[in-house]
């Protein structure tokens, strides 16, 4: 079978039983660690696994081809990711991801048409299948954990605190979110700041759904949602946000995003970037999560990101690494996910929930070993826009956490 030759190669740390498609059973063992049986249904696997795993493989679990025998394939993945991590050079590396990177640049082409689409591939989905698994204010982006204890909920409003405690934001000030989502983040900074909120994005579903919102809790007057692409918005704002947008803008584009992002913020307004990025070398997205979950999404190495703010001439006025948030904000969402399965089945089917499942099991393994982190970057066009310590977004923190609490105590007073 050569697929054993890779996992030979792979296998330093753990048990993989793998059951080939005839029947005969192949044990790769390594150091003490995680013990897992996976089985392949098709001969073709043989050899598609070893040409190209980091494909092959999520589609044959969609497909149902491959199995893990008696574990879960968040377990079979987290065993290869801990194996990557461990070894010096990645053994999964070869010619079909140097192709890949090759190619990123036609594979990251996203002009407004093509971002339209790549958008409603993933974000136009149902709103139910993402009320399955997300936090109560549908927020797709990592959260923020002060404390491994930290339900989902309470995380992501920590998350919403933070970024607002880095935007210095006062009442009336007028505050662009570029990706806005099913407006939670924006409702939030209308409601407790007081900001006048603007949130573009491109999917209709989201946009239907932050509209409704906006209704119900009285705020349509304080924000407006549309549908629009970040190249077609104009107008000055004194802060702008976006969060989870960034990595579906693509590296042909970083250059006019940054200029429209210093064209569109006051002289002395500030920006907050939330995005997904890599802490290595500039690479390549995923094949497997390129063609099925975010068709034209990129990833950045910090470097990538940096030396376009640097040539849109911005401050850089503070970065921060959010390193296993998003690992801990998976694991959460995948063991939401799989306590509704039945009822994303009756929503899609079996094989769209093996890929859904694929994708979340596969994102946090990413973010536990694969070098996956989120960066937090806070830019302006003047260097004093911003203080010269960081103390002021913990006091922040501080001031809208009691603002937060204030009507749930006033609920258990009455």
């Amino acid at each position: 079978m050569l697929l054993a030759r890779l996992l030979k190669k792979l296998v330093q740390i753990g048990h993989l039983t793998v059951i080939d498609a005839d029947g005969k059973s192949h044990l790769f063992a390594g150091q003490d660690g995680p013990t897992l049986t996976i089985r392949l249904h098709d001969r073709a696997l043989h050899w598609k696994l070893f040409v190209r795993p980091e494909l092959y493989a999520g589609e044959a679990f969609m497909d149902g081809t491959l199995t893990v025998e008696d574990a879960s394939i968040y377990d079979f993945l987290d065993l290869i990711g801990r194996n990557i991590d461990a070894a010096r050079r990645d053994p999964l590396d070869g010619p079909a991801r140097w192709l890949d990177s090759a190619f990123r640049r036609i594979q990251q082409y996203n002009p407004a048409v093509r971002a339209h689409r790549n958008v409603a591939h993933h974000y136009d989905l149902s709103g139910a299948l993402y009320r399955l698994f997300l936090d109560n204010d549908m927020q797709y982006s990592c959260a923020y954990f002060l404390s491994p204890d930290d339900g989902i909920d309470q995380a992501q409003a920590q998350k919403r605190r933070h970024i607002a405690a880095k935007l210095l934001l006062e009442p009336g000030m007028s505050v662009l979110d570029i990706g806005s989502g099913w407006g939670g983040l924006g409702l939030y900074l209308a409601g407790r700041t007081g900001a006048q909120v603007t949130g573009i994005t491109l999917s209709r579903e989201q946009l239907a759904v932050a509209q409704t919102r906006a209704k119900e809790a009285g705020l349509d007057e304080r924000t407006t949602f549309a549908l629009r692409d970040y190249r077609d918005q104009d107008g000055t704002f004194d802060r702008i946000v976006s969060v989870g947008m960034f990595e579906h803008v693509g590296i042909n584009h970083y250059d006019r995003f940054f200029a429209l992002l210093r064209d569109r913020l006051a002289d002395d307004g500030v920006a907050l970037l939330h995005t997904i990025g890599r802490v290595e070398m500039p690479g390549s997205t995923n094949p497997w999560l390129r063609k099925y979950i975010f068709p034209g999404g990129y990833s950045p190495a910090l470097s990538e990101v940096m030396a376009a703010v640097e040539r849109a001439g911005l401050w850089v006025t503070d970065i921060e690494v959010l390193r296993l948030h998003y690992a801990s904000t998976l694991s959460q969402w995948r063991t939401r996910f799989l306590d509704n399965r039945a009822a994303a089945a009756e929503l899609y089917d079996e094989r769209f929930c093996r890929m859904w499942e694929f994708y979340l099991a596969a994102s946090e393994v990413s973010f536990r070993y694969l070098r996956s982190a989120v960066f937090q970057i806070q830019l302006a066009r003047r260097q004093e826009a911003v203080p010269l310590t960081r103390d002021y977004i913990t006091a922040a923190e501080r001031r809208l956490a009691q603002a937060d609490e204030a009507p749930q105590r006033e609920e258990r007073a009455a």
